[in-house]
């Protein structure tokens, strides 16, 4: 299992810094860079990769290294910066390397190391080749970042042991090169693990896996219960005796909580001008529901900006017509998340938002505001269609590996542009129990509708006939 060693320091990790760390294995290995220098790397003097030192990523974002490395981890006070040193598993002296290189930057710079007691600042000695060791050499083959396990012609595995795994910049990067090579990501952890909201939805459905390693049926798949196993280079379900999928019993074991998680999911759509921010939205919704802003945005985890509609509409703008992919997150002591995808399409460009919130046991999700917010959404934000929905799980936000019951419907709102496609006297007269709530202009107003209080099952098949409804005379929901 590949171990990560993390320096949080106060000040940037300066050339001469950099220089200390990686001299922690002694002169005689030697330093390679790839991805335009985004990655150092330490190696043996036969090449053997031992440790990969991430490029440091100054977070400006409070409760971030809280989030994803746990109460365990202080780190400085204000601003720091957040570099990842990953050990490889080809050679054993790798993990005690990588904590010599965090030591030595945090003994330089100031500030904390994770995981406790990883940090040191001794010479690690190195076998001089890979016999030595007992190992065979890990080349990047093929062009793959640095820091995947094992790369096949179907398949990248990345080893992981945090107790979150998250949307981190190199994990990105393996995954959207993934993607170009047409190969699967496949996460491997052990037991306890949990993956981030953004990393589970980054790894939403086959053939990308988070595989978890479990003593009593060796591998099951964290998102469905699959038993696992390895098959032509890759990790696929274990069959029956019929053919079927065999679920694993760690999967299904119940994990009842009383914490609860709001799921607030928008989409909005703008004139493509130059005077156009965007992220107003996305704010309105997050005030509406928190009280507050949001604290900060970013590409990947630890999200590390703070939050400013205006550049991450410069981004936006850099990367059209290309779509792009933010994250958003709130202040610490009201756990929020949300994904934010910018699209071109033809009535302008599209901002798809979903926002999540979690909630404590003696905390009650602020259902009456949704539709205030709807309102709000649909008067001064072009809101074309909204479903609120509400799920027990953990208030953290954190995704554990086993059965979490799906979200249930409370709203669902049509945007005006919506109502005029459909006809307002159709949507206004849905095949069900609700009354429609008119927002705006009666001349051209939005639909909400409210389906429950997130209690009970039954309001799927409500959502399902509300909208084969709407869609019936051809009106475009998204």
């Amino acid at each position: 299992m590949t171990k990560d060693v993390i320096a949080l320091t106060p000040k940037m990790p300066d050339t001469w810094a950099l220089l200390a760390g990686l001299y922690a294995g002694g002169p005689g290995l030697s330093v390679d860079t790839g991805h335009d220098g985004a990655v150092v790397q330490l190696c043996a003097a036969d090449g053997r990769p031992l440790v990969s030192l991430e490029a440091p990523l100054l977070v400006q974002v409070p409760g971030e290294a809280e989030r994803l490395l746990g109460g365990q981890v202080t780190p400085p006070d204000g601003p720091f910066w957040w570099t990842e040193a990953r050990a490889s598993t080809a050679a054993p002296e790798a993990e005690r390397l990588a904590g010599s290189v965090a030591g030595r930057l945090t003994t330089l710079l100031g500030g904390t190391a994770w995981p406790p007691g990883a940090a040191s600042t001794e010479v690690v000695p190195v076998a001089e080749d890979a016999s030595d060791a007992g190992v065979s050499a890990r080349p990047a083959a093929g062009g793959a970042h640095p820091t995947v396990d094992v790369l096949t012609e179907s398949t990248a595995v990345v080893m992981c042991d945090r107790p979150v795994i998250a949307l981190t910049a190199w994990l990105s990067h393996i995954l959207r090169a993934a993607v170009e090579s047409r190969r699967a990501l496949q996460i491997v952890t052990p037991p306890g693990v949990r993956l981030s909201l953004p990393l589970r939805t980054a790894l939403t459905g086959a053939p990308n896996r988070w595989v978890v390693k479990d003593p009593d049926c060796g591998y099951y798949d964290g998102l469905s219960g699959a038993v696992l196993r390895w098959q032509d280079g890759t990790f696929a379900p274990a069959r029956d005796a019929s053919g079927e999928a065999v679920v694993s019993e760690a999967f299904t074991a119940p994990a009842l909580t009383s914490e609860r998680q709001l799921i607030v999911a928008f989409r909005t759509v703008h004139n493509a001008d130059e005077n156009l921010v965007l992220g107003h939205a996305l704010s309105a919704a997050w005030e509406a529901l928190t009280g507050a802003a949001p604290a900060g945005w970013g590409t990947a985890e630890p999200i590390n900006l703070p939050w400013s509609a205006r550049q991450l509409t410069d981004l936006a703008r850099e990367r059209a017509p290309e779509p792009t992919q933010l994250l958003a997150v709130g202040d610490p002591a009201r756990p929020a998340l949300a994904g934010l995808r910018v699209s071109r399409v033809e009535r302008g460009v599209a901002a798809d938002a979903t926002l999540t919130l979690g909630y404590g046991a003696d905390e009650a999700p602020p259902l009456d505001a949704i539709e205030p917010l709807a309102r709000v959404l649909a008067g001064s934000h072009g809101l074309t269609h909204m479903l609120v929905t509400l799920r027990r799980g953990r208030r953290d936000l954190a995704v554990p590996a086993h059965f979490e019951a799906p979200p249930i419907p409370v709203s669902y709102t049509l945007g005006a542009e919506g109502v005029r496609s459909a006809g307002l006297a159709h949507a206004g007269r849905p095949p069900l129990a609700v009354r429609p709530v008119r927002l705006g202009p009666a001349a051209g107003p939005a639909l909400y509708y409210p389906l429950g209080d997130g209690t009970d099952a039954a309001t799927w098949p409500m959502l399902e006939k509300l909208t084969a409804h709407l869609e019936g005379p051809g009106a475009p929901l998204g």
